[in-house]
Order: C-alpha cells, then structure tokens, then sequence
C-alpha cells in the first residue's frame, strides 16, 4: 500500500468517537485541577472548550476539517496568548492528557508515541510565559 493509501490516524483510532471520547477524559482530569481549570474562561461549562478541542484533534489527525469549517485557521498560539502558560501549566496539562491517552484503545505502541509526542511539542510551544 502506498503512503498515499494508508489511512490516517483518525481512520486508525476509530474516527472522530475516538476524539471525543479522548477529550472527555481528558476534561474530567482537567475539572479537578484547581490550577489548570482557572485558565478557563468558563470554568463552570467547559462544553465549548471540549468541542474545540475534539473538532481540532480530529482535523489534526486526518479527519474532516469541521474545526477549520466552524473557527478558522487553528492559530493555537494566538488562540492561546491571553493565558498566563508557564512550565508547570503546560505539565499539568501534558499530564492529564497523557492520563487520557493511557486510557484509550489505541491501535499501536508507535501510533501513542506519536500522539504523546506531538501533545508534548504543541503543550510546550504554547508557554508564553518565563518561569
């Protein structure tokens, strides 16, 4: 099978329900980090915040481009600017989402590596602030 034929990794995690599903665990830790969940806007209703952040892994990972379709160019780092994002925010939220991805039926060891590894670059390349 050719590079260009080989599905994505959406099509491998099972779709945009593997999203979904992801991103409500991963909000579940999120909601009990006093620390993390006072970046948010709306900490009270993170429905918004999950549906973005679904949206977006998905189109990341090969899916449809529904985030594109509702919100625009991603533009993480704008998006991001008005929170304070130090060291220790990113890690909380790097540790959340690894909790969540541990979770998860994931097809392959290297398809996690590569999902881990790509949380960790973009988590990192949203501080903002020097600790």
């Amino acid at each position: 099978m050719s590079a260009d034929l080989a599905p994505s990794i959406f099509e491998q995690v099972g779709g945009q329900i593997f999203f979904d599903a992801l991103v409500e665990r991963f909000y579940a830790g999120v909601a009990t980090d006093t620390k993390l969940l006072a970046l948010y806007p709306t900490p009270e209703d993170l429905t918004d915040a999950k549906h973005h952040l679904a949206l977006f892994l998905a189109q990341y990972w090969g899916g449809p481009t529904a985030y594109l379709d509702l919100r625009g160019p991603p533009r993480l780092r704008m998006r991001h600017a008005p929170f304070e994002i130090r060291v220790d925010v990113r890690d909380r939220w790097l540790m959340h989402m690894g909790e969540a991805l541990r979770a998860m039926d994931i097809p392959s060891e290297e398809l996690r590596e590569e999902m881990e590894s790509y949380f960790a670059m973009a988590a990192d390349s949203l501080r903002n602030q020097l600790d």
